[in-house]
């Protein structure tokens, strides 16, 4: 059971992935913190379209 898990401790193939999808997420929040005024602009003008289609939509049923 010990030279199992010290075997376990010792395995590395994980560790690559991980490296990435942390590098992946501190990427992703950087561009979220340089294009976060243009990502609410564009956003905000994406909900006011579906929401006036939408409700055209009902009203015209």
């Amino acid at each position: 059971m010990n030279n199992s898990i010290r075997k376990f401790l010792v395995e590395e193939d994980g560790i690559t992935a991980l490296e990435y999808g942390i590098l992946a997420c501190i990427v992703a929040a950087a561009l979220v913190a340089v294009f976060l005024p243009q990502l609410k602009t564009l956003y905000g003008t994406l909900m006011t379209q579906l929401t006036t289609a939408v409700t055209s939509a009902a009203s015209a049923s």
